[in-house]
């Protein structure tokens, strides 16, 4: 191998190896309290800015089943990369993967969101429920589901 090839190959594993080092993903544990049932799934929408809230533009989406669920509550882990995120969710409870409404145009189902509960009903500013993952910090997050 020539003297420049070597030279490129340690550059590029070394770029590899600090890059890996930069952006270690954290654990994200998220205690879900308050739901009424344990039939259908808990979805949990991750975005990173209110534009992306707005536009129900999610970075992630996990889904979980609630066969864990004890007294209305049930944990869940993750890993994020560090950053600012704002988790919100749906109980999702006739497991059809979208929000149920009733005849009035209301949630039917269980929603939440990341450190906050909704007490109105428009939807909450980003600023209001986001979070800020840091590095080499685990994360606890609690996620109170509500129903009207």
């Amino acid at each position: 191998m020539k003297p420049h090839h070597k030279a490129l190959a340690l550059f590029l594993l070394l770029l590899l190896f600090t890059g890996f080092t930069t952006l270690t993903a954290q654990n994200i544990e998220v205690k879900i309290a308050g739901m009424r049932s344990t039939s259908g799934q808990i979805h949990i929408k991750i975005f990173k800015d209110d534009r992306s809230f707005k536009d129900d533009k999610e970075y992630r989406k996990l889904s979980y089943k609630k066969d864990g669920a004890v007294n209305g509550e049930m944990t869940v882990k993750f890993n994020l990369e560090p950053g600012t995120y704002g988790f919100a969710l749906l109980d999702d409870e006739s497991n059809n993967g979208q929000m149920d409404y009733n005849f009035i145009g209301l949630p039917d189902e269980g929603f939440g969101f990341s450190n906050f509960y909704l007490t109105g009903l428009n939807r909450p500013k980003f600023d209001l429920f986001k979070l800020t993952v840091k590095p080499d910090q685990a994360q606890n997050v609690l996620m109170k589901v509500r129903y009207l």
